[in-house]
């Protein structure tokens, strides 16, 4: 079972931007995981922002999220990362990262994002 860790949660100022990392415990992303970063504000659901296929580094966007997120990978750190523009208060929430291996999904623990004015 694959077990992704993120990294770089914090406090950012409204407007500043803020990059989150995603590794996997004890081991590496192979072949066609596909990864995801989701986000779940307080009192809401959580909402896919954009996911990235591992070996070719294809990526997709939710409608919305388009802009302001850019999900990338480090294939050789064996690293995926979600870098965030133009921070809101709307942006405050816990994000989350998503492995799926074959029929298998697994979630980190969630990095929180707090914006502060």
């Amino acid at each position: 079972q694959v077990q992704p860790v993120e990294s770089g949660g914090g406090l950012v100022q409204a407007g500043g931007s803020l990059t989150l990392s995603c590794s996997v415990s004890g081991g590496t992303f192979v072949g066609d995981d596909m990864v995801a970063w989701y986000r779940q504000a307080p009192g809401k659901e959580r909402e896919v922002i954009a996911t990235i296929t591992w070996d070719d580094g294809s990526r997709n966007y939710t409608g919305s999220m388009r802009g302001r997120f850019t999900i990338y990978r480090n294939y050789h750190g064996s690293r995926t990362f979600l870098h965030i523009n133009g921070m809101r208060f709307g942006s405050a929430a816990i994000y989350y990262c998503s492995v799926r291996r074959g029929s298998v999904v697994c979630w980190g623990q969630g990095a929180r994002v707090t914006v502060s004015s």
